[in-house]
C-alpha cells in the first residue's frame, strides 16, 4: 500500500510536471506495466484528479481544467530540491532573506516525517569564495518588475545608470529618457543578473545589467517576442563584451591589450572584469586580484601576445615571474 501510494504521488508530480504525457513515457518513468498505469490514472480520476486521455498513436495523458488540485504536490526528489534550492538561493538578491527562511520552514512543516529528516540532514552553509565576484545587490522588487514583463510580453520602460554612476532621479542634472526595451530572458551569470531584451528606438539586441535597472511605471505596449536560441542567450551574455561589467573590488587591478578578438576573451575571463574590443583582432582586458602577480597569471592564461600593460605594478610582476621561471627552467 505505501508502494501504491508513493507512485500515485509520484504519477500526479509528472502530470503536474508537463502538459501532455504519452502512456508509454508514464509507465517508462513510474516503472510499471501499461496496465498498472492505467489502474493508477483510475485511481486518480477516483479521488477527484481531473486526468485526461489523449487520442492519437499509443495515446497518453494531461491533467484537465476544472479540477481542484493540491495547492502543492512534490515527489521526494522534488522536495529535497526545493530544499537546497532555498538553503542555496542566489545571494545577490536584497529583501528575501526572511521569506526564504520562511519558505524552508514551511516547507518542511508539510513533508513527511522520513522526507523531514532528510532535507533537515541537508543543512547547508553557504560561504562567499573570493573568486565570486560578488556584484551589487538586487532589489527583489525590481526581479519582480522585470520578471512580470518578460511573463506578460509587455515592453519594459527603465532608467539604465551607465558604470560607476547612480540611476539619476527624475528632475536632476543628467536626467534622460528612459528606455523602452522588449524584455525576453534572465540571466544569471558569474554571480551577477542580466537582461536580454529587444531595444525599441535602435531595434538592437541588447544586455542590461539588472542592478543598474529602475523600472517606471505604467509598463508599455504589448508585443510579440521573438525567438532566441540557447546559443543566442549565451552569445548576448557570455560572449558579449558589451554586457555592462565593472571590475570587481579587488586590492590589485590592471589591465592589458590580447591579441584575440573581444568575444573570445568575454567569454573566458572570470567575471568581475571589463572587456573592450580594440579591433576586431584585439581587445582590451580590465582584471583584478588579491595580488599583481596573480593579475599576471591570469593574464597569461590566454596565451597571447600582451600589449600596453599597467599600471607599473603589473609590469614589475611580469618581471618577477620572468625571473622566478628562469630560475626553475
Amino acid at each position: 500500500m505505501a508502494d501504491t501510494s508513493a507512485r500515485i504521488l509520484r504519477l500526479l508530480s509528472l502530470l503536474e510536471a508537463r502538459v501532455e504525457w504519452s502512456g508509454a513515457e508514464l509507465a517508462g518513468r513510474l516503472g510499471v506495466s501499461s496496465r498498472t498505469l492505467r489502474r493508477d490514472i483510475g485511481t486518480l480520476r477516483e479521488l477527484g484528479y481531473p486526468v485526461d486521455a489523449v487520442k492519437g498513436p499509443g495515446g497518453g495523458y494531461r491533467l484537465g481544467a476544472g479540477g481542484k488540485l493540491p495547492p502543492l504536490v512534490l515527489d521526494d526528489d522534488q522536495a529535497v530540491a526545493v530544499a537546497l534550492a532555498l538553503q542555496t538561493a542566489p545571494m545577490a538578491v536584497t529583501g528575501i532573506d526572511d521569506a526564504v527562511t520562511r519558505a524552508l520552514t514551511t516547507l518542511r512543516r508539510i513533508m513527511p516525517a522520513r522526507l523531514r529528516a532528510t532535507s533537515e540532514a541537508l543543512d547547508v552553509t553557504s560561504l562567499r569564495n573570493y573568486w565570486d565576484f560578488s556584484a551589487p545587490p538586487i532589489d527583489v522588487a525590481t526581479l519582480r518588475t522585470v520578471g512580470s514583463a518578460i511573463r506578460n510580453r509587455h515592453v519594459l520602460r527603465f532608467d539604465y545608470a551607465t558604470p560607476g554612476r547612480h540611476v539619476p532621479e527624475p528632475g536632476e542634472p543628467g536626467f534622460r529618457p528612459p528606455v523602452e526595451a522588449e524584455p525576453h530572458h534572465l540571466v544569471v551569470w558569474a554571480g551577477r543578473w542580466y537582461l536580454i531584451a529587444r531595444d525599441r528606438a535602435h531595434r538592437t539586441w541588447r544586455t542590461y545589467r539588472v542592478d543598474r535597472i529602475r523600472p517606471r511605471t505604467p509598463a508599455g505596449a504589448a508585443f510579440t517576442p521573438r525567438p532566441l536560441t540557447h546559443d543566442d542567450v549565451t552569445r548576448l551574455v557570455v560572449r558579449n563584451p558589451d554586457r555592462g561589467d565593472t571590475p570587481g573590488q579587488w586590492q590589485c587591478v590592471g589591465t592589458a591589450t590580447l591579441a584575440l578578438p573581444a568575444d573570445v576573451v568575454a567569454r573566458w575571463a572570470p567575471g568581475g572584469s571589463v572587456v573592450e574590443a580594440v579591433d576586431p583582432g584585439r581587445c582590451r582586458l580590465t582584471i583584478g586580484g588579491w595580488s599583481w602577480a596573480g593579475i599576471a597569471g591570469l593574464l597569461l592564461t590566454f596565451d597571447t601576445a600582451l600589449d600596453d600593460i599597467g599600471p607599473p605594478a603589473l609590469v614589475d610582476a611580469f618581471r618577477h615571474i620572468r625571473h622566478r621561471l628562469r630560475a626553475v627552467g
